[in-house]
């Protein structure tokens, strides 16, 4: 029962620190998608148990090996085709649409918070909507991608096809680097969710509105590097305890 008391009056002082901040944008990672069927990348049953990342998804297998990188993103991609949106999401566009969230910075590729309908959405990451040719930089009608003999070669110049997102070995895209960076330095808040913290530069940013005398608040399953900082720390499932949030709010 304490337990619970005290998971309340942490939902309650989220829910007051979300509505006298001039200025909240969320950070987000793999755990919020966890309930629409996207498994963690790197926990049991994730796609880092049956692949090597280093093999699968960096540049320099795409480049060395498309055909084995594309049987991999053809597992992402129709899992990720067959995702909806779930609660966390649901609570992030409301948040915004009533005025209490200006953005949410995803490290996320799956595109739900968009189709949950979030307005302001940066893809730290890049995402697997969108598709163009290696060489001629052409796009590529993502629909047509199941049926397509691997690699998926583009029609014009037969440069191999890829996504739009962040593989190991590049860096991240600069307009979205640049996009999340100035919202951290104007936020006086950040809800972070579903993320643990442990990729860079995306994890810089909850310490970056903090250190400018900013809050956190942080809703995880697991363990996370923010935990000894965060102002109001949620232990829970993101799709379960955020939504407890919103109700006070919205």
């Amino acid at each position: 029962m304490a337990g619970r008391s005290l998971q309340q009056e942490q939902i309650d002082r989220a829910a007051e620190l979300i509505k006298s901040a001039r200025f909240v944008i969320a950070l987000t990672g793999a755990g919020v998608s966890v309930a629409s069927g996207i498994p963690d990348f790197r926990s049991p049953g994730g796609l880092w148990s049956r692949h090597d990342p280093e093999k699968v998804a960096s540049i320099r297998a795409l480049q060395k090996d498309p055909a084995v990188v594309w049987t991999f993103l053809l597992d992402a991609y129709r899992m990720m085709r067959a995702a909806e949106p779930n609660a966390a999401h649901i609570a992030f566009a409301q948040l915004e649409q009533g005025g209490f969230l200006q953005a949410v910075i995803t490290q996320n590729i799956d595109g739900l918070h968009q189709r949950a309908g979030s307005g302001r959405v940066v893809e730290f990451h890049g995402n697997c909507s969108e598709y163009y040719c290696m060489e001629c930089f052409v796009p590529f009608d993502r629909e047509k991608i199941e049926g397509s003999e691997l690699p998926v070669r583009c029609p014009s110049c037969d440069g191999v096809i890829r996504p739009d997102l962040v593989f190991f070995g590049e860096s991240i895209p600069s307009e979205a680097y640049r996009e999340a960076f100035l919202l951290a330095e104007e936020a006086d808040l950040v809800i972070v969710a579903g993320t643990s913290g442990e990729v860079v530069p995306a994890s810089l940013i909850p310490p970056l509105v903090q250190d400018a005398g900013g809050k956190i608040i942080e809703i995880n399953y697991g363990p996370s590097a923010y935990e000894s900082r965060s102002d109001v720390l949620l232990k829970g499932q993101v799709e379960q305890v955020l939504p407890l949030i919103v109700q006070k709010l919205v």
